[in-house]
């Protein structure tokens, strides 16, 4: 089994005491990764990582996201460009995040996990463009699975 590997998503990070955590943003081209990261970058309550591939690499029994060397601290910005941010690197995945159109999404949804290199991951699935969803995804990332009843 290989202990990296590349992943079409953008990813962020956010404290969680005490610890910066990320999130996988994943979706197909226009589903909001890069759109959904800028708001909570620009919220000051998340950090870029890395911006439509990101870096995941298996140390003991955590995944580590980074940025590839060719786009660390880039950022996409739909309608104006390329645009640079300070990013961080090795910082523990705690969340997958597939945006999908609102359809998609259920009331109140079976937690759901993946598995990335040998480890299991929650997942959920969110709309980038609805209003609440920068809300919903703190909370999900930041909430003990206990404050959440389905």
């Amino acid at each position: 089994m290989t202990n990296s590997t590349l992943m079409h998503c953008t990813s962020i990070a956010f404290q969680k005491d005490g610890w910066l955590t990320v999130a996988l943003l994943r979706g197909s081209s226009g589903s909001g990764k890069s759109d959904l990261a800028l708001r909570a970058i620009d919220m000051g309550c998340a950090e870029l990582v890395s911006d439509d591939q990101t870096l995941l690499t298996r140390h003991d029994q955590e995944i580590l996201a980074s940025p590839p060397p060719t786009i660390a601290g880039t950022l996409e910005v739909r309608g104006l460009g390329l645009v640079t941010f300070p990013c961080c690197s090795d910082v523990p995945v705690g969340l997958i995040v597939d945006l999908v159109p609102r359809d998609q999404i259920d009331r109140l949804p079976i937690p759901e996990f993946e598995e990335i290199l040998g480890l299991s991951v929650p997942k959920l699935k969110l709309h980038s463009f609805d209003h609440s969803t920068l809300a919903k995804l703190l909370l999900a990332i930041t909430r003990p699975e206990s404050d959440i009843v389905r």
